[in-house]
């Protein structure tokens, strides 16, 4: 029974996911309110749809009574989160909140089905990093100016960089993390954000040749601390973001250029100094030489998404955890593998359609400042999802950053919703300013008729 309803289950949704994945993008070719509104209200019921479906997979593959005390309290944080959203700002991105509930959902699903604790674990730092970021549009409204304090963003960046050398662990080769307090987090996971505020707020304020010197030596210290601690994918991470940022802000092509050789000798740099750099490239070039030392970990990626086929083979019927770390860096190798190749691809699809709203509202402001840090964000999101993709898929070196809001990590899923909740901030503003244009524009059309009226009496 538990077969065939898992059968029945992953074809609808597959359907689901390419209805969902339609939809996102018939969102962006439409411009009145309306029709996205009743669009958004669709692709939240698809959500939840999926959600429960995946759910009764799990419930009736294994008779646990384990996920469906797990998706009740999940089905009332999708139920309510919206609404409180809508409650507080009435101009919030609807899809976008969408993205990221679906993101969860589905991370949630995989970790239920990979590892119970873990995935309970992550639901509370969920919920927590929830009711964190509901303040986060207010606080943007209410102080704006984030310029002014560039150079403290800098500071406390570079600072907590220092920390993580100093005091951090080395986990996979890498100091990535620090434990204070009893807490243990992964400081760059953070930094990113303080980074994009640093270079946005230096280069929008200081316009002379000095800016670019000021960004670059901020820019410089971030990436040797980083390099310091052996965190090559988070220094590539804010190097990209910076090149950008820096073309966009001064429209020079030589930017890129330098940007892209640049990284290319920091590659081969890395490669030279770094034992655990070979060993990824190693990996990437020929994991099959070495299947059961080097190219263990991408091999049996590749062996499950292969399985996996279009269709997957359903929860519960595939070898995920054979991969190591499945539940980090290769969460995108389970989802292949047990729900299907056709649903990776609308996942990348989605991703790739929130990049393009993440871009479209930085083209929407007003302010050079926010318009750079919507670019860097958005640029260190989509980096984010092809290094994690790409390495799962073995399209480029494995480099163990994490894919947003699905794989496990607090702080990595902290980050990704102040990232979500920044983006959303300026789309709150962006409402409030065109209902305050609206209403001026109203007011203006109402006093020339009546000027008219006037003039003809």
């Amino acid at each position: 029974m538990g077969n065939l309803f898992s059968s029945f289950a992953k074809i609808i949704s597959i359907l689901l996911m390419l209805l969902y994945s339609y939809g996102l993008f018939r969102n962006l070719s439409i411009d009145y309110r309306e029709g996205k509104k009743k669009l958004s209200g669709l692709l939240y019921k698809i959500l939840l749809l999926l959600h429960f479906i995946s759910y009764a997979v799990l419930y009736f593959q294994t008779g646990n009574l384990f996920y469906i005390y797990f998706y009740l309290p999940q089905l009332l944080y999708f139920l309510l989160y919206p609404l409180i959203w809508k409650k507080l700002y009435p101009f919030y991105n609807e899809v976008l909140l969408n993205n990221q509930c679906l993101f969860l959902a589905l991370g949630w699903i995989l970790l239920a089905r990979l590892q119970e604790a873990k995935a309970i674990k992550q639901f509370a730092v969920a919920m927590a990093a929830s009711l964190l970021v509901l303040v986060i549009p207010y606080i943007v409204d209410k102080i704006w100016d984030f310029q002014k304090f560039r150079y403290i963003f800098a500071g406390i960046g570079i600072l907590s960089l220092l920390l993580v050398l100093v005091l951090g662990s080395v986990s996979f080769g890498a100091k990535m993390s620090v434990s204070l307090f009893g807490f243990r987090f992964q400081a760059s996971e953070f930094v990113k954000l303080s980074f994009v505020f640093s270079i946005a707020g230096i280069l929008s304020e200081e316009h002379s040749r000095e800016g670019v010197i000021h960004s670059a030596c901020v820019a410089a210290l971030h990436g040797i601390i980083l390099v310091l601690c052996k965190d090559l994918g988070s220094a590539l991470l804010l190097f990209i973001s910076y090149v950008f940022m820096l073309y966009v802000a001064r429209n020079q092509i030589l930017y890129l250029l330098g940007g892209g050789l640049v990284s290319a000798l920091a590659g081969i740099v890395s490669y030279g100094l770094f034992s655990h750099v070979r060993t990824r490239v190693y990996a990437f070039i020929d994991p099959w030489r070495d299947m059961a030392g080097k190219g263990y970990q991408i091999t049996q990626s590749l062996f499950a998404i292969g399985t996996g086929g279009f269709l997957g083979l359903g929860l519960f019927q595939g070898l995920p955890n054979k991969i190591p770390i499945v539940e980090n860096d290769f969460i995108f190798s389970a989802l292949s593998e047990e729900m299907g190749g056709v649903v990776a691809i609308c996942l990348i699809l989605i991703c790739l359609s929130c990049f393009m709203q993440m871009m479209m509202m930085g083209r929407d402001m007003e302010s050079s400042f926010y318009k750079l840090v919507a670019l860097g964000l958005s640029v260190i999101y989509v980096i984010q999802v092809i290094l994690t993709i790409g390495g799962a898929i073995k399209f480029v070196p494995s480099t163990g950053v994490t894919l947003p809001f699905m794989s496990y990590g607090g702080s990595s899923l902290i980050s990704s919703f102040i990232v979500f909740a920044l983006f959303q901030s300026l789309f709150v503003i962006q409402g409030q300013e065109d209902e305050v244009e609206m209403e001026e524009d109203a007011e203006s059309v109402e006093q020339q008729e009546m000027e008219s009226e006037g003039e003809d009496a």
